[in-house]
């Protein structure tokens, strides 16, 4: 087993999350099965309860686990399946190291940080490192593993003491350390201080990354490659400048300027010689031979710069100020767009401001808020959690279904979307959730019977669960390639009230997908309308750069004026590339010259 360890300094929130899975993408596309793990050294036990203006989105595994929305990115990049384990937070080895202390397994020894964290951090590492994420089950041959933070943070140095030990116990040719570091770009404000704002202009300033270095050896980690991050290329004195400084080769010092898409990321490395200084130092049993799957992300990102036509998607939630709150949702439409050949424009609209109340507070906003939703090609409303913004999603959603505008509702969004149809269609005034009115005189979403109301963190419905299809004329079943049902990661702790459903279907509001029991509904749809689908399940969780989930595909599809056409030519794109023709697929030189959208079981 080989370990890649990528550290960051200077700042938090640099790209290490984009810089490991790239790492992992060029070394799967070398032939070797990678996995991934990200650490967390947080105290709480996992991300489940963390608002999303805290890390981002929380995103969720097959096995239900919550965790930080970079394990997201690492399935995207790498097309494999994680599980709760691969994310590692001080909260879980605290609560194992305690709970072993409970049953007497130490001997009545002294519980101490060293040795008996720095172990139980290593033991875990080793074990979830051989745990297989592809399909064919076969073993990884390198491990990737993120440190979150910033060396030096208090909260990570039990961490970063265990990996000082680890280099020793696996051999200095298994584990090679990665450091992503700031080189910002100052101009001089006349001629005072320089300005502590980063830009396009001015020197590449080496401090800040010779200060991080030195402080991660002083730790007992040297890395083997400093990855910097900058806003354009470095420049070779700058280069070799932090080569002399921080003690490696200049070829061991890699440059990640900004780029267009995080896509290219990959791109940067491999033109950097980074597989032949893995090859070498690493020992890697792999061919010096061109990357197939590179060169198609490269055919990809190449398209879609080249793209004119735009479509306009408005994305209606509540926390629209940061948008690593929708991190997932946002990535499946850019490959939906990506793959019908479209230009993306998100428009974030807080949903508050589109309620009366905010009318009569703030007009200016209420009105730009409605300008933005009208002037969109199509609606999404998101999942989320609380009352705040509720009425302004549903006010969204009735103009979406009044003026025939495609309209996709996700989690609670579909929630959402069922009260305001029993509003406005079926006459109920005061149809709503008992999330927000437990008095409503008709509950149409209800508590679900199993949900324990004390403990909030992992008490929901989570994890991949079946959804089988009720109709064969279905939208959303021809867009998932015309399965009889199909596997999808689940958020919620409350549901559609199933008691109340022929009321709808009579109306024309059907619910095309349910629970193997047929007591949950997961997928509605409404007659009479180009694209007014709403699901129960997150299929942006699944969603891959060349294999778009099929339910943000229709929207991007109808908003564009395309999805009539490409449900009459059989649910078939264009002829493109493609690198795996399975979610989870572990070929990543399999080639299909035209996709068809199968089941994601």
């Amino acid at each position: 087993m080989k370990y890649i360890l990528v550290t960051g300094g200077v700042i938090s929130g640099i790209g290490k999350g984009i810089i490991a899975s790239s790492v992992g993408t060029i070394l799967k596309s070398c032939g070797l099965h990678v996995t991934a793990i990200k650490i967390d050294p947080y105290i709480n036990i996992d991300a489940g309860t963390f608002s999303p203006y805290e890390h981002g989105e929380v995103f969720v595994l097959d096995d239900g686990g919550e965790v930080d929305l970079d394990l997201g990115n690492y399935e995207r990049f790498l097309d494999i399946r994680l599980t709760r384990d691969n994310n590692l937070t001080t909260g879980k080895i605290y609560q194992s190291v305690i709970t072993r202390e409970r049953k007497g397994e130490y001997l009545g020894k002294t519980v101490q940080v060293v040795p008996h964290i720095t172990d139980a951090i290593q033991e875990w590492v080793m074990r979830q490192a051989k745990v297989s994420v592809d399909d064919d089950g076969i073993e990884p041959e390198v491990c990737v593993i993120e440190l979150g933070g910033t060396v030096g943070d208090i909260e990570s140095m039990p961490f970063i003491e265990a990996f000082r030990q680890f280099q020793f116990k696996v051999k200095r040719e298994n584990f090679c350390n990665i450091h992503v570091s700031l080189v910002p770009q100052v101009g001089r404000r006349g001629p005072k201080l320089p300005s502590c704002t980063p830009s396009s202009t001015g020197e590449q300033k080496t401090k800040p990354t010779q200060n991080s270095v030195r402080e991660l050896r002083g730790l007992g980690l040297s890395p083997d490659l400093i990855v910097c991050r900058c806003s354009t290329p470095l420049e070779t004195a700058v280069k070799e400048k932090i080569s002399m400084f921080c003690h490696v080769e200049p070829e061991q010092v890699i440059c990640i300027h900004d780029v267009s898409s995080i896509y290219r990321v990959p791109l940067l490395l491999e033109d950097q010689g980074i597989v032949d200084y893995f090859c070498r130092r690493l020992h890697l049993p792999v061919e010096m031979r061109p990357c197939k799957m590179l060169t198609k992300w490269k055919e990809m990102l190449d398209r879609s710069d080249r793209l004119l036509d735009q479509t306009s998607i408005a994305l209606v939630g509540k926390y629209t100020k940061l948008s690593d709150s929708y991190a997932s949702v946002i990535k499946a439409l850019e490959h939906s767009a990506l793959a019908i050949n479209c230009k993306l424009e998100v428009k974030y609209i807080d949903s508050a401001d589109l309620e009366p109340a905010t009318l009569q507070e703030e007009p200016v906003k209420y009105h730009e808020a409605w300008q933005k939703l009208c002037s969109s090609d199509g609606i999404l409303v998101p999942g989320g959690f609380g009352v705040r913004g509720t009425e302004g999603k549903i006010q969204a959603i009735n103009w979406a279904r009044k003026q025939k505008r495609p309209f996709l509702g996700v989690c609670l969004g579909m929630q959402l979307a069922v009260c305001e149809f029993a509003r406005n269609v079926l006459g109920w005034e005061d149809a709503n959730s008992t999330e927000f009115d437990p008095e409503t005189k008709h509950p149409v979403v209800i508590e679900m019977p199993e949900h324990n109301p004390g403990d909030k963190g992992g008490t929901m419905r989570l994890g991949k669960r079946r959804t089988m299809f009720k109709s064969t004329s279905s939208i959303i079943r021809k867009l998932y390639g015309n399965a009889e049902f199909v596997d999808e990661r689940h958020r919620h702790r409350f549901e559609v009230n199933p008691e109340l459903k022929h009321h709808f279907e009579e109306k024309g509001f059907r619910f095309v997908g349910e629970d193997l029991e047929g007591e949950r509904m997961e997928v509605i749809e409404l007659d009479d309308h180009s694209y007014f689908v709403g699901v129960q399940y997150h299929p942006e969780f699944t969603s891959r750069p060349i294999k778009p989930s099929p339910p943000y595909f229709g929207l991007l599809l109808a908003s564009s004026g395309k999805l009539q056409n490409y449900l009459q030519k059989g649910c078939r794109l264009s002829p493109r590339d493609t690198y795996s023709d399975r979610s989870g697929s572990s070929s990543p030189d399999s080639e299909i010259s035209e996709i068809k959208f199968p089941s994601l079981s």
